[in-house]
């Protein structure tokens, strides 16, 4: 990458970075990507409320997706960083305006290459979560996929990781990323008097029990935790009282393994230690699941088919085998449709060697977008062949 385009390329990422939108508001940062791309004359089409597809057609050979994600996080800046955000409690702390400006650098690399094929540019909305969706429960990546507007032979999608050192890049084959649920437990008892404890079927007792079994369902962890079940929040939807037992409690929280299958058998054992509870109280107890992400799949075969473009990029050394994270990334979406790759690409400045994704404090290494323009058109080509 030259240095003329790399400079523009800081300067797209500093933009971005001053100018974070939440999940299903990024409509300025929409409008800015349709800019850039109509600069590079890319036709593109608006998709999922505010995401932008490109396309660069050249040829009939395969259709390759590379992906990137838009949304900012609910979070005041504190990074010190000579670009804040100037949008109060709003701040690109996964970094996604890097992730943007690194896909907008693979559009200027490819549209003056010759290729046999088409690349299609996903600009996405909404990975952080469905806030604001126009269908609730559902993210940026799964609309887009359910839309059908998107098909191709192979997917491609980087995520910086703030402590790994610039010029390398970290990978997973297989289940790489958790399967996560975000699920609601309602416990309807019935109220009283705490005097009269015999005509009362006490919620809180009951969801006192239900928290301590669940967490057990997910069994001994190892060093490295492959599943886990938090209960986040727990409500009466009452006001306080000291002598009103109430009729329902509320739980909420996030169920997280590594294996789908794993998942499964959890939800499966959560179910049946609800109708145990419900047989020994008298209550009821209802299960809601409000979002869902899949594990997100790495496919070995194009992991290896990749390899002289790991090699010409990052070399044999900085190319690193990773753990399986129990953080959720709607690239699931993709990945479970089509065969994909995603990585982490090292972002990690002289400042921080401690603060990771979603901290106030988090900063990012702009050197690494030449490492991940430059990879994701690489890729892109050699996955034409």
């Amino acid at each position: 990458m030259d240095t003329s385009l790399f400079e523009q390329l800081v300067s797209i990422r500093r933009h971005l970075h001053q100018h974070p939108e939440l999940s299903f508001t990024e409509f300025k940062t929409a409008e800015f990507v349709e800019q850039q791309l109509t600069g590079l004359a890319i036709p593109h089409q608006r998709i999922a409320l505010t995401g932008v597809i490109g396309t660069l057609e050249k040829g009939d050979g395969p259709t390759i997706i590379l992906r990137a994600d838009m949304d900012a996080l609910p979070i005041t800046e504190d990074s010190g960083v000579a670009f804040p955000s100037k949008r109060d409690g709003v701040m690109h702390a996964c970094g996604h305006d890097i992730h943007t400006t690194m896909l907008l650098g693979a559009a200027h690399l490819l549209h003056t290459k010759e290729f046999n094929g088409t690349v299609k540019f996903v600009f996405q909305p909404a990975e952080e979560g469905p806030m604001r969706s126009p269908e609730p429960g559902k993210s940026g990546a799964q609309l887009i996929m359910e839309s059908g507007q998107l098909k191709g032979d192979a997917v491609l999608g980087l995520h910086v990781d703030p402590l790994l050192p610039v010029g390398t890049l970290s990978y997973r084959n297989g289940e790489a990323l958790a399967n996560v649920g975000n699920f609601s437990i309602r416990i309807t008892g019935k109220g009283g008097h705490p005097g009269f404890m015999k005509e009362v079927i006490d919620p809180i007792a009951i969801a006192a029990r239900l928290i301590t079994a669940a967490h057990a369902l997910v069994g001994p962890q190892p060093e490295v935790p492959v599943s886990v079940m938090a209960i986040t929040y727990v409500s009466t939807e009452t006001n306080p009282s000291f002598n009103v037992i109430p009729n329902q409690v509320l739980l909420q929280g996030s169920l997280r393994a590594n294996r789908i299958a794993d998942y499964n058998d959890i939800i499966g054992r959560l179910n049946a230690l609800h109708r145990q509870l419900e047989a020994e109280y008298g209550c009821t107890i209802e299960l809601d699941f409000s979002a869902y992400y899949p594990s997100l799949l790495n496919d070995e075969t194009i992991h290896k088919k990749l390899a002289p473009v790991h090699q010409r990029i990052f070399g044999d050394a900085n190319l690193t085998e990773g753990l399986a994270y129990l953080v959720g990334e709607d690239f699931s979406f993709y990945s479970r449709a089509i065969p994909g790759q995603f990585y982490f690409l090292g972002a990690k400045t002289d400042q921080n060697d401690r603060y990771f994704l979603h901290h106030p404090k988090v900063t990012f290494n702009e050197d690494c977008i030449k490492y991940g323009s430059s990879f994701l058109a690489e890729s892109a080509l050699r996955l034409m062949h």
